[in-house]
């Protein structure tokens, strides 16, 4: 059995799953990092206010890939309109990086 999946539809899963993850906020200085707990030591995605970059780290996005059928810069532009919606802020660079560490400052 085929089954046709819109493109909107991917959005919201993965939009969902995302919510699902009860992801912390922490803001120091210029900086948004979202964690899975307070003190992490690692990111799962970055963010500079003051230019826009985003960064989001490899192990989110391959998590995400394994459970959706999507290459990764798909899934990379999916978690970026997650994240710019969700925290009401605009990207003006994305990228991938194995470990976006938290500077506590």
């Amino acid at each position: 059995m085929k089954y046709i999946i819109t493109e909107s539809q991917i959005d919201k899963a993965v939009f969902k799953y995302l919510d699902n993850q009860d992801f912390i906020q922490i803001k120091y200085g210029e900086n948004i990092y979202i964690v899975n707990s307070e003190k992490d030591e690692y990111a799962q995605i970055g963010y500079n206010v003051r230019n826009g970059w985003c960064v989001i780290s490899y192990d989110l996005l391959e998590e995400i890939v394994s459970f959706f059928p999507l290459s990764y810069g798909d899934m990379m532009s999916i978690i970026t309109k997650w994240f710019e919606n969700k925290f009401n802020v605009e990207t003006s660079m994305i990228h991938v990086q194995p470990e976006i560490v938290v500077y506590y400052f």
